[in-house]
């Protein structure tokens, strides 16, 4: 990557993030003016993109739990709106086949393959969706990526089939994966912790990747798989090395954001096209929230996990390549499905932005839909008298439940949004409720907005100042305290009338208590 195309990239990206749009949004723009003065090659960005591309679903194969996949919401709601989608794409597909010459078939295969390819939902921008509004644990996430994973499952085996060629035999081999992953743990404890962890995280991605191509699999997969692997051996470090593979990861998926402008403006007729691909990518929504709820799924959290998937992923380019290099289809349409992809991310970027809202705004009418019984995992359980209460019980939040639980102040409750972590919570004494601070289904028929005092302890600032508005706007009267990270964030925290707690302020001072405690007990 050449130090202009990077310096492209970064304005682009800070004019977005000063606007209130995420930074991706930018870089893609940034692909396009590159591409437009000249300068950088998409050849050499390819390599990052690819790179970033294994990275991310390695971090995900890291955070993967096979258990989450099981519900039939999960993998019926995947292979429903493909069977929904896909003939629906094909149609527009053959029409604008036989309407424009360059975009024609020479077999009808080829055109189902890409209507298949257009089915499939982004997981580039929907991580970073979820990373940068701090709901990667929530429920509707978790559900969103397995849907991601059974889209990624479905297209190795229709690559498959579709070429004809099979893995090699010795691919067989991997069935053998499970039944080692004791020996996962082995790989922790020899890279141990900081930068050898991180260095090693990249070369097991990288490798996993190989190996996998290496027998006819495809490379990605292996990444995810190998995730998966080492996430069972160890789940703590597990998630240690997701943590530190987050900026590798991100830094490096720019690459992929910029290095599709590359493809080049499409003449008008092309343009015309992709506005009609993305246009027809307003069914997806649609289509996954009426099946997620028809599962007994809240409105709320198929409204969500709809939008997070409402965008062409980057799959649909991919398979698009391969069809031209085997000359099954035109050059033009590679052209277009970028350009299509692009559209797609500039619509569902501002919608997700505001999901949250709309859904706040609009709640009768999406509740409408709900189904009258409910899953077990969206039952809005009971604070069962509490006072106080703590939102988000990760490693700071139960040490503050238990601080407090310790200097009886009264009846207290753990929030917590991740439905496994509330159940083990639950096993080592805490008095838990299942739910997302920022629901405000939850708020309502919890009467949370009623307590004394309530500790916000989230994983990421945006999603603490998104619960702090919200409680303002329920008309919360008692004490609000808010963990942050960084000085800005403890400034915007005051300014909307909470009391913040600089995370790195009093380490000290916390450590020598902690000292003297143990010297003097």
């Amino acid at each position: 990557m050449e130090p202009v195309v990077l310096l492209i990239a970064f304005l682009a990206g800070a004019a977005f993030r000063q606007l209130g749009y995420p930074t991706l949004m930018g870089y893609l723009i940034a692909g396009f003016v590159a591409h437009a003065l000249g300068v950088g090659d998409q050849g050499s960005l390819q390599i990052v993109a690819d790179v970033g591309i294994i990275l991310l679903l390695f971090t995900i194969g890291l955070k993967l739990r096979v258990d989450e996949l099981k519900p039939i919401y999960v993998w019926g709601a995947a292979v429903l709106h493909m069977l929904i989608v896909v003939p629906l794409t094909a149609a527009v597909i053959f029409i604008v086949g036989a309407l424009y010459l360059p975009l024609s078939f020479d077999n009808a295969f080829t055109a189902w393959t890409l209507a298949f390819a257009l089915s499939f939902s982004s997981t580039v921008l929907a991580i970073k969706i979820f990373e940068e509004r701090g709901d990667s644990t929530s429920f509707y996430a978790t559900i969103a990526v397995g849907i991601l994973v059974v889209q990624d499952v479905l297209a190795v085996i229709w690559l498959v089939m579709a070429s004809g060629q099979y893995p090699s035999p010795w691919a067989a081999l991997l069935l053998l994966l499970p039944f080692t992953v004791r020996f996962a743990t082995v790989f922790f404890k020899t890279v141990g912790h900081g930068e050898l962890l991180l260095f090693g995280g990249v070369v097991a991605a990288l490798l996993s990747a190989g190996v996998f191509e290496a027998l006819e699999l495809k490379g990605g997969l292996g990444a995810l798989v190998f995730g998966a692997w080492l996430g069972a051996g160890d789940r703590v470090r597990a998630k240690e090395l997701a943590n530190q593979l987050l900026g590798v990861k991100n830094l490096l998926l720019i690459g992929f954001f910029v290095q599709i402008g590359y493809y080049g403006w499409p003449d008008p007729a092309l343009v015309v096209v992709a506005a009609a691909l993305s246009v027809l990518i307003a069914l997806r929504p649609i289509v996954y929230f009426t099946v997620l709820t028809r599962f007994k799924l809240r409105a709320r959290t198929g409204w969500l996990a709809a939008l997070s998937l409402s965008s062409y992923s980057e799959f649909g380019l991919i398979i698009a390549a391969a069809a031209v290099t085997d000359g099954l289809l035109n050059p033009e349409w590679v052209t277009t499905l970028a350009l299509a992809m692009t559209m797609s991310f500039f619509i569902a970027t501002p919608i997700n932005n505001r999901a949250h809202e709309w859904y706040r705004r609009h709640k009768p009418l999406f509740s409408s839909h709900e189904s009258d019984e409910r899953l077990p995992e969206e039952v809005i359980g009971s604070l069962g008298g509490g006072r106080v209460a703590v939102l988000g019980m990760g490693r700071i939040g139960r040490a503050a439940y238990r601080t407090l639980e310790a200097k009886e102040v009264g009846p207290l409750v753990g929030i917590e949004e991740k439905w496994s972590r509330h159940l083990a919570l639950e096993e080592e004494g805490f008095q838990t409720v299942h739910g997302d601070a920022a629901d405000i289904d939850f708020w309502d028929r919890t009467g949370l907005a009623e307590l004394e005092h309530i500790l916000v302890c989230l994983s990421n600032h945006r999603e603490n100042l998104d619960v702090v508005t919200l409680a303002r706007e329920l008309g919360f009267k008692g004490e609000i305290t808010v963990v942050s990270r960084f000085p800005d964030e403890s400034d915007e925290l005051r300014a909307l009338g909470c009391e913040p707690y600089y995370l790195y302020e009093n380490l000290g001072e916390d450590f020598a208590r902690h000292a003297l405690d143990k010297s003097f007990s």
